[in-house]
């Protein structure tokens, strides 16, 4: 609200300017509507009591809007006063001026309840509630003051607002100010607090459980394309505004509580006090002590139990509603001062009040006019807003074109790749240096997986998850998931490349990857883990790699048809035509889509492209079979794969199949062409197994990681059985191991 009022300050600042009018020298700038009359004083009458009081409106509406514009220096100094009037005592003028204000902002609590269209209007509530609750309590210790100590003078010893009350409502009797002001407090402390309090720790309650529901109907809404990332923030803001609203409630309600039972107190203790003072130390006699003091208790009691049990009806009529966002000031300020209805029957409220026999008219005609001017102001301002709203929004109609329906397809969309994380780990996406965040790893991730597999990674879909606990994470690959860790923010994982145990003092863990032993440490340890030769990692490569291994164990199903057709249609105009005589006369998209997939299940390459295609069109002159096709092309990529297996040395060790292995397996070959598979017996099927078991776990031992070298007619079907057990062991055959290429066998199956 402050944003648009003018810039003056109301401390001294100057006024807004006045615009030129081209003026000589020594002359003196008027108002516009000032200058005018002068200008036709002679042709036109003078102005009217209309004009007139529009510019005192106008000079108001000025002086209101940079009051309300310091709302936080208003808001220090109230508070400030509620502390010093708990310290020193204060005067009866005061006393009764700041009692009148004290039923002025209760009234102006509950009209801003009743006319409120949306609960999240009023967030501010129990900043109020506490607000109002001191206000009362100050008032009484400084009425209870005054009562003790001037009691003996009169019943105005307190002031005149007391003494009303005392007198008007009690009829001259206190024992029926007594009942009167016990109905009261039975209200509001039974009644109404109670049933109050209870609403708001059901609704607490009940709001943080359905929070995972609303979170899921988010999630769903924005996974079908019914909204947009915009939306979806929005709502989830307004989920935790609710929550935070309702959380703050359950405990607001406990100040009116206590309010009513220090009510209470401070009766009975001025009541016994009063009485003792005046007949032991001023000389009162017994009934006349009786008769002051409680009609001067009760009166205090009266005038502060009202504007409790208002406050307490409109906790009532909002503790189901809203949640607090914004600013302290500007949410009291904006919303308690935005509401002309409010104002306005409060200063209504105030001016009947003050025609009430023995009320002190002058401090509820001061309050009343201020209100009144304040809604006033609110509703020339809103005036105005609304005129230029509506001014936009017809623009707008005029220009939008009609809105399409979304078609059915957007629903069925999946996402490929998701991450989804819990919401402790959300700061991974924005904090951090620049290159460290998760989401400026996973683009360089996509850059890497495209230089070395010539695969173009798909868009990764990172979405937080309320149903993950806090630090968890899940990798899903088609809506399935296919990986998950839990991760420490701002810690480090710290594992031993020699496997030894960490000395460390961490927390243990398991990293989530390959699944070896860590520990999670301080940012300060990184030091001393790095000089003891650990491998240091942060929370964010942690999830890079977890979802570098997950996407390379399924980047042969995330290669689809279209990313086939899109890597054809990007290969370089001189390969063009190799790609127009094969395709479709030899094999499909299709086909080379799968030939493809078969490559990259077994994480070779297809970065050069043209000479898998050159091996297609070769194979294809002889078969259409895909798995010897991709044989063949593995055979001109010869030189790829070897280079990709070879160790530090450059060389490749090799533990090869023995003849009687090489011949069970091409006995074990059944059928021809498409229907050609594997009818190996189960037993000789499971004591190969155990025999590649124990032959790579031995070389395991040794820090070697050999490659399975076999015959090229039986290698995909020996791969196929590998891959069940051992997914990272490389199996190659005799046509795939490059002519120059350094070998060593280390083993034999």
């Amino acid at each position: 609200m402050a944003d648009n009022l003018p810039s003056a300050d109301i401390f001294g600042g100057s006024p807004p300017d006045l615009p030129a009018n081209d003026l000589e020298p020594g002359a003196v700038a008027l108002h516009p509507a000032l200058q005018e009359a002068t200008e036709t004083s002679e042709a036109t009458p003078a102005p009217s009591m209309d004009a007139v009081l529009g510019d005192f409106g106008n000079t108001l509406t000025g002086w209101m809007q940079k009051i309300m514009g310091r709302g936080d220096i208003a808001l220090a100094f109230g508070v400030v006063a509620i502390l010093v009037i708990l310290i020193l005592p204060m005067p009866r003028w005061m006393l009764d001026a700041s009692l009148a204000f004290s039923i002025t902002f209760s009234v102006l609590i509950l009209m801003t309840v009743i006319f409120i269209n949306k609960p999240v209007e009023f967030n501010a509530f129990p900043t109020v509630l506490l607000i109002a609750t001191m206000i009362r309590l100050a008032l009484n210790l400084a009425s209870t003051r005054l009562i003790l100590a001037d009691g003996h003078t009169g019943t105005d010893a307190a002031g005149k607002v007391i003494e009303a009350f005392g007198g008007f409502i009690m009829g001259g009797n206190f024992v029926i100010g007594i009942i009167v002001f016990a109905i009261l407090v039975i209200v509001n402390f039974i009644v109404i607090t109670k049933g109050s309090g209870r609403i708001a720790e059901v609704a607490a309650r009940f709001t943080l459980d359905a929070m995972p529901g609303k979170q899921m109907a988010i999630d769903a809404d924005l996974s079908s394309g019914l909204i947009d990332e915009t939306e979806a923030r929005r709502r989830r803001e307004e989920m935790e505004d609710e929550s935070s609203f309702f959380g703050a409630m359950d405990g607001a309600a406990k100040f009116v509580r206590g309010d009513a039972i220090a009510g209470l107190l401070i009766v009975f203790i001025n009541v016994i006090g009063g009485i003792i003072i005046g007949v032991a130390q001023r000389g009162m006699s017994f009934e006349n002590a009786l008769d002051t003091f409680t009609r001067l208790t009760v009166g205090d009691g009266l005038v502060s139990q009202i504007p409790a049990i208002i406050v307490s009806t409109a906790a009532g009529m909002l503790v189901t509603k809203g949640g607090v966002k914004g600013q302290m000031d500007k949410a009291l300020f904006s919303q308690m001062g935005e509401k002309p209805k409010s104002l306005g029957m409060v200063s209504v409220m105030l001016v009947a009040l003050a025609v009430l026999p023995g009320i002190p008219a002058l401090p509820f005609l001061a309050i009343a006019a201020v209100v009144g001017g304040i809604g006033y102001m609110s509703h020339y301002r809103g005036s105005q807003a609304a005129v230029e709203k509506r001014a936009i929004e017809e623009a707008e109609a005029r220009e939008a074109a009609p809105v399409s329906e979304e078609p059915i397809s957007q629903v069925l969309k999946i996402d490929f790749l998701r991450l989804e994380l819990g919401y402790g780990l959300l700061s991974l996406i924005n904090e951090g240096e620049e290159g460290q965040r998760l989401t400026d790893q996973i683009k360089a991730l996509r850059r890497q997986l495209a230089v070395e597999m010539g695969f173009v990674m798909p868009a990764v879909r990172i979405q937080d998850n309320m149903q993950l606990p806090a630090n968890n994470y899940v990798i899903r690959v088609k809506e399935i998931e296919a990986g998950m860790g839990d991760l420490r923010p701002n810690m480090l994982l710290v594992m031993d490349p020699r496997g030894e145990a960490i000395t460390l003092p961490g927390e243990p863990t398991v990293e989530p990857t390959f699944g070896l032993p860590a520990i999670w440490l301080d940012e300060a340890s990184r030091e001393e883990a790095l000089f003891r030769g650990y491998t240091v990692v942060d929370a964010s490569t942690v999830v890079t790699t977890h979802l570098t291994e997950v996407i390379k164990d399924f980047m042969a199903e995330l290669l689809s048809f279209a990313e086939t057709q899109k890597l054809l249609d990007e290969l370089d105009k001189d390969h063009q035509k190799l790609v127009a005589d094969i395709v479709p006369a030899q094999i499909t998209v299709g086909g080379i889509q799968r030939v493809l997939q078969n490559l990259l299940q077994e994480r070779v390459s297809i970065r050069d492209l043209s000479t898998i295609l050159e091996g297609i069109a070769e194979a294809c002159a002889q078969t259409r079979h895909i798995t010897l096709v991709t044989e063949h092309v593995r055979s001109r990529l010869a030189r790829q794969i070897s280079d990709a297996n070879r160790d530090d040395d450059g060389v490749i060790k090799l533990v090869t199949l023995s003849p009687e292995w090489e011949q069970k397996f091409a006995e074990a070959l059944m059928g021809t062409g498409e229907d050609r598979q594997l009818a190996m017996a189960p037993s000789q099927l499971q004591e190969f197994i155990g025999q590649v078991r124990q032959t790579f776990e031995r070389h395991a031992m040794m820090n070697e990681l050999p490659i399975l070298l076999t015959s090229p007619n039986i290698r995909p079907y020996v791969r196929s059985i590998v891959e069940r057990f051992r997914a990272a062991t490389v199996v190659m055959s005799q046509n795939e191991v490059h002519s120059k290429a350094m070998i060593k066998t280390v083993g034999q199956i």
